[in-house]
Order: C-alpha cells, then structure tokens, then sequence
C-alpha cells in the first residue's frame, strides 16, 4: 500500500500544492512553522476522516478562504482508489468519486500508523490516551468494532442522564434494568476486540523491544477492563447503582479501561526514564506496525512527524532499519542521512514544497 499523489487546496497554509510520493521513505523537511506537519494532518485526515490536530474542521481551511479540497490517490495490492475531502460548512467524503454517507465507509481504504512527539502521552498520560491509541487501531482494521464502540457511548450518555433524573427527580431506579442490559451487551463486545488485538500486540512488542534494547530489557504489557463476563459487569453494575446515582454517571465500563507497559517488572509511566519512554513508545509503534499488516497482508503507511526531535541518531537508524520495505512519510526541521535505504527529499518552505534531486 502507498500513496501516489496528494493534492492541497486551501489546506492549512497551502494555497495550491500537488505532491507526488514514493514507495521508500519520503522525507519533507524544513523550518518550523512552514507546513511539513500539514502533509502527515492530510494524510490522516483522507485515511480517518478527522484530523488528529483539531476537532473543528474549519481550522484547517486556509485563512480567508470559504473552502478547502484534499485528495489523495493511493495504491493497494489489490485496488488503486481516491478519496477526496471537501471541507466547506460541513465536511463531505468522496471514495472513489461516490460521495460517502457515513465516515465508517472510508476507514479500512486507507491504513495507516502515526507517530508524533505527543505520542509519549500515550504512556505519561492518563488511561484515555490509551484507550484513544487502541480505538485507533482497532477502528481502521475492524469497522464494525467503532460501530459498536458508538452505540456503547451512546447507551452510556442515556444511562448516566438517567442515573441524574433519579437523583434529581425521583425516578423509578428499577428502569436502569434496561440500560444495564444493553450497556453490558455492547461492553463485552468492545472488550473482546480490545483483547483480541491487545495480544497481538504483547506478542509482537516483547520481540521488538528485545531486539531494540539489545536484549538489556523485557516489557511487558497488560489490558486491564472488568468487562470480560456480562452477567458479571451487570452484577458489578447493579452493585454500584447507588455510588452511581450518587455520583451522577456510570464508573465503571469499558470506558474506563486501560493498559499497563512495564519495562523489567516496573511500570514505564512511574518509574521509566525518558529514554525508556522514547524506547517503548518506538517497540508500540513497530508493534502496531506488525499487527497492521499481518491483519490485512500488506504495510501500512508510516507517518513520523518531527520525527528526529524525540530521538537520537541510534534510535532513529534502528527504527528504521526494523520497518521493511514500506512508505514512510517523515517530517523534520533538517535533512535525514539514512544509510542502506533508497530515500527522497522535499524542502518546505512557507507553504511551498521543492523535490530535490
């Protein structure tokens, strides 16, 4: 899989720009604040459909403009296909020229695995960026999964409304039968696709990590979620009624679900080192990587925004000495000398981008 072409207009700070990419490791660098970051935002935008940036769609219009239209055509083992995004005062997908009623149509075309300097929150920070990490994954291999991962949220939004009119009006609490039910139905569902691929990820970190740290440490991750039985999880929800009318909304779920790393039995978010952080963070990445392509039998795409910045040359050669013969799309403030890889440059410059030869 790779992408061929990527048209910009009105995105960000590109009036007009059309890039054309390789297979290997195509790498865009620059100053800060010229742009480079906006091709990953593209990319990301055309595979899921929303930015990783922002929530308001309109902030990635160009500043006095009305509208913006990214298109990307890509090349798959089995397929070519083209997606187009018209941003105006709602967005609208075209797949292929056929204009897309839900965004769950769109997710699969386009696989892709990101890596951005915020990406260490995914350790430091607090269970969501874990479970946003695994949505992520998990959405762009398995549809259905963000269908049902919705209708979750849903039926937890109707439940925690409900738990406040008991508290607030009196209402019957027998009727939050209903709600545990169908809470619990969903629940267990979700669990089991955060399982599923959560193994698959233990197995494949453990590996790369070793080989990273040339043997000196073992990691180790844990899925932590009490969701794995449903009679079990309506027990724990009929038990926790009271706490949860008290409190106003559901505390516990597959919403609050969460992974441990640790890096020779310690736990990396606690007492990890920076370099620690940096290291599981790459043997993750490498992981998903994996399990990305043994699950739909070709690479994905590899997006590394400021990449360099949050790594030392070392580190940086042995990532990308372990990624295989894949696209790679790598932003940085100066050029890359990698050695044994077939590489290709563009220069960003005030939104304008030159190849060099």
């Amino acid at each position: 899989m790779w992408i061929k072409k990527i048209k910009l207009n009105n995105f960000r700070n590109y009036k007009k720009e059309e890039i054309k990419l390789k297979k290997g490791i195509n790498i865009f660098y620059g100053e800060n604040a010229q742009g480079k970051t906006n091709i990953i935002e593209a990319i990301y935008l055309c595979a899921m459909g929303k930015s990783f940036r922002t929530n308001k769609d309109k902030e990635m219009i160009k500043i006095d403009s009305e509208n913006s239209i990214i298109e990307a055509e890509y090349e798959k083992e089995d397929r070519d296909g083209k997606i187009k995004i018209s941003l105006e005062n709602k967005k609208n997908v075209f797949l292929n020229g056929i204009k897309i009623k839900k965004l769950s149509e769109l997710i699969s075309n386009l696989n892709i695995v990101i890596f951005t300097p915020d990406d260490i929150n995914i350790l430091k920070g607090g269970p969501q960026n874990r479970r946003k990490f695994l949505d992520i994954m998990i959405g762009q291999l398995k549809p259905n999964y963000i269908y049902i991962l919705n209708n979750y949220l849903k039926t937890l939004e109707q439940r925690n409304i409900y738990l406040r009119q008991i508290k607030e009006e009196g209402k019957n609490q027998e009727l939050l039968d209903i709600w545990d039910e169908k809470i619990s139905e969903y629940a267990v569902e979700v669990y089991k696709y955060r399982k599923e691929f959560m193994e698959k990820i233990e197995k494949q970190i453990k590996k790369t990590h070793k080989e990273i740290t040339n043997n000196k440490e073992e990691i180790s991750i844990q899925y932590i979620s009490e969701c794995n039985e449903k009679e079990k999880y309506k027990k724990k929800l009929k038990e926790r009624r009271n706490l949860d009318i008290i409190k106003g909304y559901t505390t516990k779920g597959v919403h609050r679900d969460d992974f441990i790393i640790k890096i020779n039995d310690k736990e990396v978010n606690i007492y990890g080192s920076q370099g620690q952080h940096r290291t599981a963070i790459l043997s993750l990445k490498l992981a998903e990587l994996t399990v990305v392509e043994e699950e739909i039998q070709e690479f994905p795409i590899l997006l590394l925004d400021d990449f360099v910045s949050e790594l030392d040359k070392k580190r940086i050669h042995n990532f990308l000495e372990k990624i295989g013969d894949i696209q790679v799309i790598i932003t940085c403030t100066e050029k890359l000398d990698i050695e044994k890889k077939e590489i290709f440059v563009y220069n960003v410059v005030d939104g304008k981008i030159y190849k060099e030869l």
